[in-house]
This record gives structure tokens, sequence and C-alpha cells, in this order.
């Protein structure tokens, strides 16, 4: 793995996807409503950590991108864990507006049905 802008003790826990991401699931700090699941190598997890607004790794763009920075939707951090396989975060942020891209306060409104 190339140099990382992580602690060595956090970097050597995180286990990536071959595109060296991890999930970051981004969930409303006081009604622990799941806004999102976004993308984060080890740059975007610093950047969160250390500035205390979400940054994404978009893997469509090949860029990272950072909530709100267009949309004035931002995310205000306010937790960060790892969970205990080390492959996905849990981002509990106070969001300022619609998480979802389509103006929806969620990206999880299309309820499937279950038959079982």
């Amino acid at each position: 793995m190339s140099s990382s802008p992580l602690a060595p003790e956090l970097a050597a826990r995180l286990k990536r996807d071959p595109a060296g991401l991890v999930a970051a699931v981004v969930q409303q700090h006081d009604t622990g409503e799941v806004l999102m699941l976004g993308w984060m190598d080890d740059e975007a997890l610093h950047r969160t950590l250390t500035t205390g607004r979400v940054t994404f790794w978009s893997r469509s763009r090949q860029e990272y991108w950072r909530k709100g920075d267009t949309s004035g939707h931002v995310q205000h951090v306010k937790s960060v864990s790892l969970d205990c396989d080390g492959d996905a975060l849990l981002v509990r942020v106070d969001q300022v507006g619609a998480a979802c891209h389509t103006g929806e306060p969620t990206c999880f409104h299309h309820e499937l049905e279950v038959t079982a």
C-alpha cells in the first residue's frame, strides 16, 4: 500500500476493496435515520476526520467531493466509527438540507416489497 495520510494504526485496520475504497454509511446523529452510502479512500477519510465535513471519493467521476459544496446540503461530522471487520464506516452527521441529490431527505426512499 502506498503512503497513507491516516495514522498507521487506523490505516492498518481498514479493509479496502480492490479500488482502495471503504463503504461509508451516513446517518443523522440525533434521529438515527440512514441518509446515504458513499465511498472513501484513505485521503477522503482523512479529510472527513480533520475538517468536520464529509468527503467522499466519486467512483464515477474519479475525484473527491465534499457533500454540500455545490448544493449547500452540508454534512457536519459528529462521529466516525469503524465496524468490527474494518470494511465499513458509520459516519454520524448533522445534515443540513436534503441528503440525496434528488432532493429527498434520504437516498433510501424507494421501499421494496418484502414477500417472505
